[in-house]
């Protein structure tokens, strides 16, 4: 077992009911993940988030700022200028996290094509599956 992994259990990720594995799952889950990294060059507006994290709803993207802003992650700041807007940027506590959630994302780029073959072979018929 990895040291890691030895830590994680000391904090109880893996019980339900541990405030880490709520903040885990905001910074790792399907869109915050994808916001904590779209961040990490610098604060950026409501709309220029979405055009980052394409495929995410409106609706969608403000629950997922208001959770990463709930967890400490993330913070918004309202500017007063005509037209007014709001501007989301990475705390001192949510930046590390994203940092390594980009490194998940390097990670994932380096081990792409071995894992696209993979899906290929998962994927495909084979000839005992094909006389059943």
């Amino acid at each position: 077992m990895s040291k890691a992994l030895d830590r994680a259990r000391q904090m109880s990720v893996f019980d339900p009911g541990c405030t880490s594995r709520s903040v885990l799952e905001h910074a790792t889950g399907r869109w915050g993940g994808l916001v904590l990294a779209a961040l990490v060059d610098g604060p950026l507006r409501f709309a220029q988030l979405r055009r980052s994290v394409t495929g995410i709803g409106d609706r969608m993207l403000s629950q997922t700022l208001q959770r990463l802003e709930a967890d400490g992650l993330v913070s918004r700041t309202e500017h007063s200028a005509i037209p007014p807007h709001v501007e989301y940027e990475l705390t001192d506590l949510g930046r590390p996290i994203a940092e390594r959630v980009c490194d998940l994302i390097e990670a994932i780029y380096q081990q792409l094509p071995g894992i696209v073959a993979h899906q290929r072979q998962y994927s495909a018929p084979t000839a005992d599956s094909k006389a059943g």
